[in-house]
């Protein structure tokens, strides 16, 4: 069978967006046949063939000469775009060489969209929003989905309060950030926050998982410097970037999740962190006061705020039982609202109503 839906993802280095791709892949395959144009994602063939379903990588000549007709039903095939060059060549392939089929844009950024990409949006036959906020930029969204988590991948281990010893590191239990190291993601709040908490948390570790491009070497090394002034090197450590299919495994080893960015469109760390049965502490940045269930689950604190963070995550440090209930309640959290399931079925939902142009539910709760 043909795929009635191409999905494509044609930035090389893995980023959130090839994230959400990777857990929404397997579980679209077990609805429809998926075409996918992108770089390798060994992590969602695997989950998929564990399921018994597929989805077929493609060529951009073998996606573009499939779409050179309709499915034998009569429909257009869809392409679900993810990025401006890809709406760009979805627009390309639709508008100037005429093939039928249909386009469908996912949106997450939190700003008015400059006046090319407002246009490209425009031109979208259907426009998922990742939450109400970036929908009030889009006036065509068609559905508001927020992203979901493969609760496969990112699952709690079986004891989270003795797991942090099979790292090897110090302590007893781990805080985690995850995402680039870089001054947009907060990588520099989120350590000066640990500089004043774990002299009084001997019990404690600090991990910072995540990739350093070059232009932001030397940030890098100004907190390794202040890290090693405070004496604090072995406790405050830098993972460098882990391999995607290994990142659940990191989520496990820590009891607390931090995720403290400067700006994010939605964020994705705090619910791999719940899935996994962490506690977390984020900013008021992305989706992250609808994810997180204020003093139940964690804590959301003003962004940029040292202070702030490092009073709330205090609150967590001090009785890790209680982290750990915190974190048992976030898993309970994203098992009823942020699944990738949930995502797929909104996302199915704009689909259907691309192919039938009754575009009308533009309702988070739907």
């Amino acid at each position: 069978m043909r795929p009635e839906v191409i999905v494509t993802n044609l930035k090389k280095r893995f980023t959130g967006v090839s994230g959400t791709v990777n857990a929404l892949l397997p579980v679209q395959a077990r609805q429809r046949h998926i075409g996918y144009l992108g770089s390798d994602m060994p992590g969602a063939r695997i989950a998929a063939e564990k399921h018994g379903e597929r989805f077929t990588r493609l060529s951009l000549w073998q996606a573009i000469r499939l779409s050179c007709s309709r499915l034998p039903d009569g429909r257009k095939r869809i392409w679900h775009v993810r990025r401006d060059p890809e709406m760009m060549l979805a627009l390309l392939l639709r508008d100037v060489f005429r093939l039928p089929i249909k386009i469908v844009f996912t949106s997450a950024a939190k700003h008015q969209h400059s006046a090319f990409p407002s246009w490209l949006i425009a031109k979208m036959d259907g426009v998922v929003s990742t939450t109400p906020e970036a929908a009030s930029y889009v006036p065509n969204t068609t559905r508001v989905v927020p992203h979901g988590i493969s609760l496969e991948r990112f699952s709690p281990p079986e004891n989270k309060l003795s797991v942090w010893q099979r790292t090897g590191l110090p302590g007893k239990y781990g805080i985690g950030v995850f995402g680039r190291v870089r001054p947009d993601k907060g990588s520099d709040i989120y350590v000066e926050a640990m500089l004043q908490l774990l002299p009084d948390f001997p019990d404690f570790t600090a991990v910072i998982a995540g990739l350093c491009q070059p232009q932001h070497l030397a940030f890098k090394e100004a907190l390794e410097q202040k890290i090693a002034q405070r004496g604090l090197t072995e406790r405050i450590i830098f993972l460098g970037e882990i391999a995607p299919d290994a990142v659940g495994s990191w989520y496990q080893n820590v009891l607390i999740t931090v995720a403290c960015p400067r700006y994010e469109p939605f964020g994705l760390t705090p619910l791999e962190g719940m899935a996994c049965g962490c506690a977390v502490v984020a900013s008021d940045t992305g989706a992250f006061k609808t994810i997180v269930d204020e003093g139940v689950t964690g804590y959301v604190v003003q962004t940029e705020d040292v202070a702030a963070l490092a009073a709330a995550l205090r609150k967590v440090m001090l009785s890790p039982q209680a982290a750990n209930e915190m974190g048992m309640r976030g898993r309970q959290r994203v098992e009823n609202l942020f699944s990738v399931e949930r995502e797929e079925e909104g996302i199915t939902a704009v689909y259907n109503a691309v192919w039938s142009q009754q575009i009308t539910d533009k309702s988070w709760n739907n």
